[in-house]
């Protein structure tokens, strides 16, 4: 008989239902069995006693917030009746919790191997506009080039977006680390960087950022200098094409292999499928020496001490403090609400506070230890799990994971997204449903969790998936054509 509901931790106050659930419904829970008063959509929660006014909700075992108005057993849980009970800046105090994770036998997956070591899981070209003027003429080389694709080059992709000039101070120089990231990204083959000229963050100024580099690998074209950019830059696709064509895959350990993690129209079971098995997916990569990253800070408020109890010594404690409050600052500066969260979307799904949203998403982190905290922008040097400083907002953080170094990026939905990033972009349901209906957007589907697979099992099917992906194997978004970015605005525009 299938399970309809689930008592995530043994101290919840709350249960979550894993079906749409009639009033008048009888569950029994240790011996007791208690009556729905209402109808309790898939995803939401009920009490499981009589909850008084102002009393802690308790939801994985913390609290995800504090009562409205009393509500007796059996009765719903949600916006109507409670509230998120954050303050703002806190103070924290360290609590190492330790954790170890025991190595577990090699895996290998089918990569690139660059000429600087590095390595890759697609061999593309990609061209980087250093600013928003050339977009157009950037996708336009994109449709042109398709037809110089051959031998291993499995995409040639143009990367549009809006900035690279009138900006200012730490919005300009954070425009400039993310495009030089994705310069330096080994999942390109070949890069044609296209200028327009007169920008701030014209290419002289980037070749700053980007440093060495490998000339046959990337190459410049300033359009203001070109008679005919199009043409130019189709002249330079050939040569990258002519490097990067014959570059084949060899076995590669998953010691090197980065991960990015985040999530996104998020809903009531998000925190009980599939966060949880990326979270075991996780754990079992960097038991094989290999690095995950964990971001959307916004997300974690409330959360936060999971993560810095986890943290492997005191340092990155403080770092990870700053990274809370430095972006808790970010929305004060702007006059802005700092929980301003859950989205209308992960409401309807049954997320009620922050608090509640971020200790589903967190589970994405597993058990590891916290072994690096990264500004945005920043490249993973750390092997193990990673904290990254980014947005929400899934774009513009799938980009950031993708800048940092992520090869792959697992993104868990219960609401559903076809949106791609710069990397390949494997979506995951939180529950069967999606996956049934959306079948062209989903990668992979983790609501048969609650359908009688086993979570060891189901991390071992993604393990398996993510080392297919690793080695060739296109997720929906790629099939689709779709590749996508955005960077992170957080200054003003001249």
């Amino acid at each position: 008989m299938q399970q309809t509901f689930i008592r995530i931790h043994p101290d919840d106050k709350v249960a979550v239902a894993l079906c749409p659930l009639e009033a008048g419904t009888v569950v029994s829970l240790d011996g007791r069995e208690i009556t729905l008063l209402e109808q309790i959509p898939q995803g939401h929660k009920f009490a499981l006693a009589d909850l008084a006014e102002g009393e802690s909700v308790i939801k994985y075992g913390y609290p995800i917030g504090i009562m409205k108005a009393p509500v007796k057993a059996g009765g719903w849980i949600h916006v109507h009746n409670m509230k998120t009970a954050l303050g703002d800046l806190l103070t924290y105090t360290y609590n190492k919790q330790d954790s170890h994770l025991a190595p577990t036998e090699e895996r290998f997956f089918q990569g690139y191997r660059r000429n600087d070591g590095k390595v890759g899981v697609r061999n593309e070209i990609w061209i980087i506009p250093t600013v928003g003027c050339v977009n157009n003429v950037a996708t336009a080389i994109e449709r042109k080039a398709q037809p110089l694709i051959r031998g291993s080059i499995e995409a040639i992709a143009a990367f549009t977006h809006p900035y690279g000039c009138s900006q200012m101070g730490d919005d300009q120089e954070n425009t400039r680390k993310i495009l030089a990231d994705l310069i330096n990204h080994p999942n390109a083959g070949g890069v044609l960087v296209l200028g327009l000229g007169c920008e701030n963050s014209n290419i002289e100024e980037l070749k700053k950022h980007i440093g060495p580099y490998d000339e046959d690998r990337v190459k410049f074209l300033v359009s203001q200098e070109s008679e005919n950019e199009v043409e130019d830059a189709l002249s330079l696709i050939g040569e990258l094409v002519d490097h990067a064509a014959g570059c084949k895959r060899e076995p590669i350990s998953c010691s090197e292999l980065v991960i990015g993690m985040k999530c996104g129209g998020s809903d009531g079971l998000s925190g009980i499928t599939a966060n949880p098995t990326v979270g075991a997916f996780s754990d079992l990569l960097i038991s094989k020496g290999g690095t995950t990253i964990l971001t959307e800070v916004p997300e974690m408020f409330g959360a936060e001490t999971l993560l810095m109890n986890r943290c492997e010594n005191e340092e990155l404690f403080e770092k990870t403090v700053a990274l809370i409050n430095d972006f808790k600052n970010y929305f004060t500066s702007h006059n802005q609400t700092i929980y301003e969260n859950p989205s209308p979307g992960n409401k309807k799904g049954g997320i009620s506070t922050l608090e509640d949203k971020s200790m589903g998403c967190t589970q994405k982190s597993g058990s590891a230890p916290v072994r690096g905290v990264l500004a945005y922008g920043e490249r993973v040097s750390e092997k193990g799990l990673n904290l990254l400083s980014a947005p929400g907002n899934d774009l513009v953080a799938s980009t950031a994971l993708a800048a940092s170094g992520a090869h792959i990026v697992l993104f868990t939905t219960g609401r559903g997204t076809p949106f791609a990033s710069p990397v390949p972009t494997v979506k995951i349901s939180s529950n069967s449903a999606l996956s049934k209906k959306k079948g062209n957007w989903i990668d992979f589907n983790c609501g048969v969790l609650v359908e009688g697979t086993d979570l060891e099992a189901l991390r071992d099917q993604l393990f398996d998936y993510v080392i297919a992906v690793a080695s060739g194997e296109e997720v929906k978004s790629e099939k689709a054509g779709f590749h996508d970015m955005a960077i992170f605005k957080q200054g003003v525009t001249l």
